[in-house]
Order: structure tokens, then C-alpha cells, then sequence
């Protein structure tokens, strides 16, 4: 499997490293791009440089490389995950703009059909918010807050961000062993 990865600067950047060593463990090939704000947003909260950050994917682009093999409808993969996904890039993928590597290469995913999850992380959420994700859920952008479920019982923040990494590895049809499911 081959996946694109972006992260963009909305808040719980720890999502998408944590999506990064998920997917590393379970031999995925990834595609990864980050935001200016993504890569702010990886040191204030994750302590971690964009060089320790590129080094969990199998690949890297500069956002502004729109010339990246994920700019383009044929690079083959199996879809696109932008965790944490700012605002901002909503609006953008939400109204056909693409004018960095993480606008593109949504735009290519959502045109050439393929799975595209975004982790939006923003409250509260203003009507033009709601507006964005709506027109992306309509053409079946899988739309996924970073909104975890507690009925798993998690202990440690690990544990809560297991769960939310869980469920995207799950709509992008990855088996996976990071959370317990309902009735286990």
C-alpha cells in the first residue's frame, strides 16, 4: 500500500506523527508533505524537527514542490490522509485551490477518485468551517475530528491518540491493532 500523508497547521500535530509510526510499522509506503504550519506546529507540540518528522516517511516534498510525483493523477496510490488539517487548507481543498503541494495533491486524490481523510482540528467551528467540510463530504472526502470516542476506557494520551489513528487506518482499509473495538 501506498499512502500520501500531509500535515498541516491546525493544533494535535500529534496525530499525524503518531499516524506516521503507525503506518512505518505496518510497512506502508508514505508520501509525506508538510505545511510551513505544519511543521511549527510538529516542534511546539511534538518536540521534533521537520528532519526527525521526514524520517518516518518513506518520502518527503517541499509544499511548494508542485512539480512532487503526488502533484500528479499518475502517481498511483491508494489515497491521501492530512492529519491534523488546518482550517485554512479546508477552505482550499473545499474550493479547488492549489496553490501548495498539499492543495494539489488533495485535488489529485479527490479527482482521480481516491480515498482522501481530513483530521479537521478547530473549535469552535464557525458556519463558513462547517460550509467547507460539508461541500467535501458531499463528494466523499471522509470528514474525521479529532473527536475520540471514550467508551475504550484509554488511560494515557497514547491511548487517546491510538483511537483516532485507529479509526483513520480503518477507513483507508488498513488492519491495525492500535485500539480495542466495541464489543471486544
Amino acid at each position: 500500500m501506498r499512502l500520501t500523508v500531509a500535515i498541516t497547521g491546525g493544533s494535535c500535530a500529534i496525530y499525524g506523527v503518531a499516524l506516521l509510526k503507525a503506518l512505518e510499522q505496518l510497512g506502508v509506503e508514505t508520501h509525506l508533505v508538510v505545511s510551513r504550519m505544519g511543521e511549527y506546529v510538529v516542534e511546539h507540540e511534538c518536540n521534533m524537527n521537520l528532519e526527525e518528522l521526514r524520517s518516518l516517511a518513506s518520502y518527503s516534498y517541499d509544499n511548494n514542490d508542485l512539480a512532487a510525483a503526488i502533484a500528479s493523477g499518475s502517481f498511483k496510490n491508494d489515497g491521501m490522509i492530512i492529519a491534523p488539517c488546518s482550517m485554512n487548507t479546508v477552505a482550499a481543498i473545499a474550493n479547488g485551490i492549489s496553490s501548495n503541494l498539499v492543495g494539489r495533491a488533495a485535488d489529485v486524490t479527490i479527482k482521480e477518485g481516491r480515498k482522501l481523510i481530513i483530521l479537521p482540528r478547530e473549535t469552535p467551528l464557525s458556519v463558513i468551517h462547517l460550509e467547507n467540510m460539508l461541500k467535501l463530504a458531499k463528494i466523499g472526502v471522509k470528514v474525521m475530528p479529532a473527536s475520540p470516542g471514550f467508551y475504550h476506557q484509554p488511560q494515557t494520551i497514547g491511548d487517546i491518540v491510538n483511537i483516532i489513528v485507529g479509526r483513520m487506518l480503518d477507513q483507508i482499509g488498513i488492519e491495525h491493532n492500535l485500539m480495542k473495538r466495541w464489543g471486544e
